[in-house]
């Protein structure tokens, strides 16, 4: 009732990438915090069929080693989702799988997933699907702050809308939502006095010098515009006459690209001490921090959800001058663990255009998000006020910095998260148990945008094999060893993972062989009616008719046409 299996796909996860994301860094973070923290008999996990079993284990101790007892779930083993009952989704597309869930039954488990950023076209249709999917009550999508949550049901409600006026839809199912923060691994990101030294030394900060760190993906228009830091680092500096140095540890997708962010935003902050740091490397991504006096992230872009950083710099015990932006805006507390920066943006229905020309593909996804981002303002003077205050303050900051890390530790770390997923999941089991019998109907194979192909293109062929006809053997072999010859050449062997078993093959080969000629039903009857390896083995004669090892003994036929 109060676990999931994890749904193990390692794009969800893993961040030994050169195109890091911050979904990639919050997929770590959960899965070491899931398994650190999780209160239940065992953890499950629930391969994707590209990964082998040695792959998915060693994915999982790769991010965090573990001797708890693990449920490994194969991927064609839907029914055995029942228990723990749930299948967690690193991301909001549950609704393709709500479609395959069907073949075991719509109550076999719940579905839950999570959103990262809902800005872009992908996105934006997996909400959407919630809502055309047959997603259950008993399914959930966790908004990692309010102000995604707010954004989750704008979208909603206006599909929502147009299914009710061109369709007339009356009954339109929504998965349950949950306001659940992203957490961080505090321990992780715990400083170091050798740490601090040896990154000062590195970068050549003097080690009474006042720092600042940025952290994160390095795009101007896809991230944020660091423009705003540097003037507001730059009117710092003028008016306290400090030296300040600005770390920025991050990383971008081509070399090029990161020369062009480090010049551009240089040239906004001509007298602070610039310092570029690849951030991608493990040790640098959790040691970085140590480097750093306060945090600076003044996010603008609507690409932005929860916004990782904030907190893991509190976990570090840093003091965090922010945007008041999205989820920036329920981690850092204004005046008790930094300072939250006023943003101000145009009013609704002032961007259809940009809509509408990244929809019709006249703009990219960075060059929409990114034109959106440059019409966010900030209150540059409530900014340089912050900086100043805590560039001036050592004791402000470490006031701060260690009222930020009590907050993580008590609400932040994923030891207070993970609680609140399985109350989550517990809540979605309840109700499926509560939905009744009338939920609880037989499986079925039936996706209306993913019809069996022989069903949908069934006007293709003359006819199709039936029952009672009957075959016999064809030229092409004179024995079983002959015919195996044939459908181990190269062009047999295309579509081999969808036949029968060698053994059942050569079984109904050899009883054609024994009668002379067979009804398709006789040959079918000893795997049983209507099961897949029926199915299979039915698939399969049609496949030895297709290189004349079998044939039909009264084939179809064309009537001659007028000329």
């Amino acid at each position: 009732m109060r676990n999931a299996a994890i749904y193990l796909h390692p794009d969800g996860y893993r961040t030994d990438r050169e195109r890091l994301m911050g979904r990639h860094s919050a997929g770590e973070s959960f899965l070491r915090g899931y398994i650190r923290h999780l209160d239940a008999p065992y953890m499950a996990f629930w391969r994707q069929s590209a990964l082998t079993q040695d792959q998915a284990s060693a994915l999982v101790r790769g991010i965090e080693p573990n001797t708890r007892p693990a449920r490994w779930i194969p991927p064609d083993a839907r029914a055995a989702l029942s228990d723990p009952g749930c299948v967690y989704y690193p991301s909001p597309t549950i609704g393709p799988e709500a479609w395959r869930r069907r073949t075991v039954g719509a109550a076999t488990y719940s579905l839950c997933g999570v959103t990262h950023t809902t800005a872009t076209h992908k996105a934006i249709d997996a909400l959407a699907d919630l809502l055309v999917s047959p997603v259950e009550p008993w399914d959930g999508l966790i908004c990692t702050s309010a102000a995604v949550r707010a954004n989750v049901e704008a979208q909603l409600d206006a599909v929502r809308e147009d299914l009710a006026e061109r369709l007339g839809a009356t009954r339109i199912a929504s998965p349950q939502l949950a306001t659940i923060p992203l957490g961080v691994n505090s321990a992780d990101f715990a400083t170091d006095a050798a740490q601090r030294k040896a990154w000062r030394e590195r970068l050549d900060i003097p080690q009474d010098a006042v720092a600042a760190l940025y952290v994160g993906r390095l795009n101007v228009q896809a991230k944020m515009n660091p423009a705003l830091m540097a003037q507001a680092l730059e009117r710092t500096a003028s008016a306290t006459g400090q030296t300040i140095y600005w770390i920025v540890s991050g990383w971008s997708a081509t070399p090029e690209a990161w020369a062009s962010f480090h010049a551009a935003t240089r040239a906004f902050c001509p007298s602070i001490q610039y310092r570029a740091v690849d951030g991608r490397p493990a040790d640098t991504r959790f040691s970085i921090w140590s480097a750093a006096d306060l945090f600076l992230s003044f996010s603008d872009n609507i690409q932005e959800t929860f916004g990782l950083t904030p907190a893991e710099a509190m976990a570090a015990g840093l003091p965090s001058v922010v945007t008041d932006w999205n989820g920036y805006r329920e981690t850092v507390r204004h005046g008790v663990d930094g300072f939250r920066i006023p943003t101000l943006a145009p009013r609704p229905g002032l961007g259809q255009d940009l809509a509408f020309s990244h929809d019709n593909g006249w703009l990219s996804y960075d060059n929409y998000v990114g034109a959106a981002a440059q019409m966010t303002a900030i209150d540059m003077g409530a900014a340089v006020a912050a900086l100043s205050a805590l560039v001036g303050d050592h004791d402000l900051r470490r006031r701060m910095g260690e009222a930020g890390r009590r907050r993580v530790a008590a609400a932040l770390d994923w030891s207070a998260i993970i609680p609140q997923y399985q109350d989550f999941w517990q809540e979605l089991a309840e109700r499926r148990v509560a939905a009744g019998p009338d939920k609880h109907q037989p499986a079925t194979p039936s996706h209306p945008r993913r019809l069996d192909p022989f069903t949908l293109f069934s006007a293709y062929p003359t006819a199709t094999l039936g029952a009672q006809d009957r075959l016999r053997l064809g030229p092409a072999a004179a024995d079983w060893a002959g015919a195996q010859v044939i459908l181990d050449r190269e062009l047999a062997r295309v579509g081999r993972w969808a036949m029968a078993t060698m053994a059942e093959i050569e079984a109904a080969y050899g009883e054609v062989a024994r009668l002379g000629e067979c009804a398709v039903a006789d040959l079918l009857a000893p795997l049983g009616v209507d099961n897949e390896r029926a199915r299979r083995l039915e698939r399969s004669l049609l496949w030895l008719i297709k290189f004349d090892l079998l044939a039909m003994a009264t084939p179809p036929t064309l009537a001659p046409e007028a000329g």
